[in-house]
């Protein structure tokens, strides 16, 4: 099938240039005559006063003019409580708790754009209603290694399954009244060192997997606002990158709102002025005063600063300001928020693995034995870093007990202690032997159960920001202690609750069945007990893959992570602001990405290295079958076009996705590469005609020489299937 074959490598050029330049339109330009007047009208000090921080969750507007301060919001998950004007310490209000909704990892996992909007929607709401403008999310870095501090509030290793959320995301919160704040631009990828390290990435990798998610959202979704990652890039801190600030994000992607630094992320004035920061958070160390005397020593133009304020004014005037007075009077975490956040929930929970024991029948399970401290563990609050004060967060425990009422009988040993905050204080190593005591008391329950259900996987102790995991090694004895519960009963599912990979070797072979339910959120009890007792199918796919090994994921293969520092030098850059540590990061660390474009699959895919759990993994209780594929040529790129049956009984939702190889590349390529994706509601015994849109700009790569995307001619190959590992369709086209 010929879908447009392009003749010269001038069309290529004209066809991709197009193709990505495509653009939503923004709100920003609307009022850029009322702008020009009020910079008119304001002294120097007024300027420099907007851009820095003014409270620790506020910078200042033009009180004279009736300019009102922007309020930020953290974090991309839920509204934190209100704080200090300049601590870190809670005022207690009684108003002021909103949704814990799922986290990003629990996102993605659902593959739903309708749901992604839905969520930022409900953010958005929240915030207006708790005074704020901007919210500091989405967290869209790519998840490069699955240790991440922040790997459970990122999205996926992939960048079109995470830059299509992001876009959904963004145009929900901002439909909502809210401005977003897209972090942490760019290549926050490790929580170790990122307050000093140094990554260096071919200029391809960049475009291609880091860049994206933040390109989709800024042209496609018109975000607002960009905040500047800790880490240096190619010798340059984010805060005052020109390349990264200016030449891509201004100039390339035509970005006209705001970028903020992260938390005491700023190095200079004069550098980060220029290169394109508008607001220095929380303080105002380099763009306060030191600022004020650059500009009037004439080290920085006037032009400038009137450029930055233009900026910030943009995203004011077209957030309506809340009152003080209006802000924080009504309850937050309403029915409808936490009617989002249950939808979410029950999409993202995945069943990695089912020998026939899900779901639950009480009519035979008359007495389960539930086991493991996650079971209990409200997830809201813990580490370092955003969380939630929520008014509501039902447990695993809770939900179980809910859903299956007096009829089955549940008894709960905690099995093993959890990792706390005292322990991380302490830097005690999570991987512990189990504790002798509580797994005999948990092998007494599971011998008199009809059936076991462990819960196993990390808290928010474990996986936190500020730092990355050592290992994937489930802590607290785990693994040991899962051995000693199959043996006492063969009837054992597992569910992993984590935000992230975890090495489930040993509890995959003792386990009849395995679910990853992610840290998900008020509802995520409701939702989780909800599958497992079949009242919902699982539909949840793996948006990031699940290693054998650590020294299988491409970072660490390629030994590029972790580094060494030779001297032990300052901790992290965020947890010494919250403790008033000054902390010059003088350090000098390389971060090499050395396998380039091959994150994640791609990489496991090209180098034919075997997972635990592919990309896109999920079971349903349902069984699809796919049959009939068409591609047809379309203006924007080629629909994908076949048959999706339900060959069961049980009414359930699938999604579907498409891969496209290019073996007859002139350029290197990986494997397969994810290019589109629709979660599908399928009736049992129903036939339904899916199409899956391919747009030409997702068919693009980076030229570096050009600098520019191009689209390269030839034959692809077109597969289609329930994860990157089952495709049973495939279909060749030319492009």
């Amino acid at each position: 099938m010929n879908i447009g074959r392009i003749g010269t490598v001038v069309a290529v050029i004209l066809t991709a240039a197009t193709a990505t330049a495509q653009t939503y339109p923004t709100r920003l330009m609307g009022n850029e005559a009322q702008i020009e007047g009020i910079i008119r009208s304001m002294t120097l000090d007024e300027k420099i006063a907007m851009l820095h921080g003014k409270h620790m969750f506020s910078s200042e507007g033009v009180p004279r003019l009736g300019i009102a301060d922007v309020e930020y919001a953290d974090g991309p998950f839920g509204i934190r409580e209100e704080m200090e004007p300049h601590s870190w310490n809670s005022i207690h209000l009684d108003t002021d708790s909103a949704t814990f909704f799922p986290t990003g990892s629990a996102l993605a996992a659902t593959w739903s754009t309708e749901w992604a909007y839905a969520y930022g929607q409900g953010m958005g709401r929240e915030a207006r209603l708790r005074g704020k403008d901007m919210i500091l999310g989405p967290a869209i870095n790519i998840q490069r290694i699955p240790t991440g501090g922040r790997t459970y509030e990122y999205l996926s290793e992939d960048p079109l399954l995470s830059g299509q959320l992001a876009v959904a995301y963004t145009r929900g919160v901002q439909d909502a009244g809210a401005a977003v704040c897209l972090k942490h631009y760019a290549l926050n990828n490790q929580e170790n060192y990122r307050g000093f390290v140094d990554v260096r990435v071919s200029g391809r990798a960049m475009h291609e997997v880091y860049l994206r998610p933040f390109e989709m959202a800024v042209r496609e979704a018109d975000a607002w606002g960009v905040m500047a990652a800790y880490n240096k890039v190619d010798g340059r801190w984010c805060s005052e990158n020109a390349v990264l600030l200016d030449t891509i994000l201004r100039r390339q992607w035509g970005f006209p709102g705001m970028v903020i630094s992260d938390w005491g992320g700023v190095h200079s004035t004069v550098d980060a002025v220029t290169a394109g920061m508008n607001v220095e958070m929380p303080g105002d160390r380099y763009m306060g005063k030191a600022l004020l005397d650059s500009v009037k020593a004439g080290k920085v133009s006037e032009a400038v600063i009137d450029q930055r304020v233009r900026e910030i004014l943009r995203v004011r005037l077209a957030v309506k300001p809340i009152p003080k007075e209006e802000a924080n009077k009504m309850p937050v975490g309403n029915p409808e928020e936490m009617a989002v956040a249950l939808e979410v929930a029950r999409r993202s929970i995945v069943l990695l693995k089912n020998d026939g024991l899900l779901p639950i029948d009480p009519k035979r399970i008359k007495h389960i034995a539930v086991v493991g401290e996650n079971a209990v563990t409200k997830m809201a609050l813990g580490g370092v870093g955003a969380g939630v004060k929520t008014r509501c967060e039902i447990t695993p425990l809770d939900g179980l007990r809910q859903i299956l009422g007096p009829q089955v009988k549940i008894t709960y040993v905690p099995g093993y202690k959890g990792f706390d905050r005292d322990s991380r204080s302490k830097r005690v190593d999570p991987v512990q032997k189990a504790d002798r005591q509580l797994m005999a008391a948990a092998v007494k329950a599971a011998k008199r159960a009809d059936m076991v259900i462990f819960f196993a996987g990390d808290n928010r102790e474990v996986e936190t920001e500020g730092s990355d995991r050592k290992t994937i090694t489930l802590p607290s004895g785990q693994d040991e202690l899962a051995v000693a519960l199959a043996k006492a009963n063969r009837r054992m599912a597992t569910v992993i609750v984590s935000g992230g990979p975890v090495d489930v070797s040993t509890v995959k072979d003792v386990s009849g069945a395995l679910v990853a339910s992610w840290f998900n959120g008020s509802m995520g009890g409701q939702a989780l007990a909800e599958v497992l007792v079949g009242k919902v199918a699982p539909s949840g796919k793996l948006p990031m893959s699940w290693p054998l090994r650590l020294d299988d994921v491409p970072a660490y293969a390629t030994k590029s992570y972790p580094q060494e520092l030779k001297e032990n030098g300052q901790g992290d850059i965020f947890v010494g602001l919250v403790n008033n540590q000054r902390n010059d990061r003088n350090q000098r660390l390389v971060a090499d990405y050395a396998e380039g474009s091959l994150v994640g699959y791609r990489w496991y895919d090209s180098k034919d290295v075997p997972v635990a759990y592919p990309f896109g993994h999920g079971l349903s209780y349902a069984q699809f079958e796919y049959s009939d594929l068409q591609v047809k040529p379309t203006a924007e790129g080629f629909d994908v076009v076949f048959v999706l049956s339900n060959t069961s009984s049980k009414d359930a939702e699938e999604v579907a996705q498409v891969y496209v190889s290019c073996p007859y590349s002139r350029i290197a390529r990986p494997e397969k590469e994810l290019k589109g994706f629709r979660r599908v509601l399928v009736r049992a015994g129903e036939r339904q005609t899916v199409t899956i849109p391919v747009r030409r700009s997702d068919l693009c790569h980076w030229d570096e020489a050009a600098q520019t995307w191009m689209l390269e001619p030839g034959r692809l190959v077109i597969r289609v299937g329930g994860s990157s590992d089952n495709l049973p369709l495939s279909a060749e086209a030319d492009i």
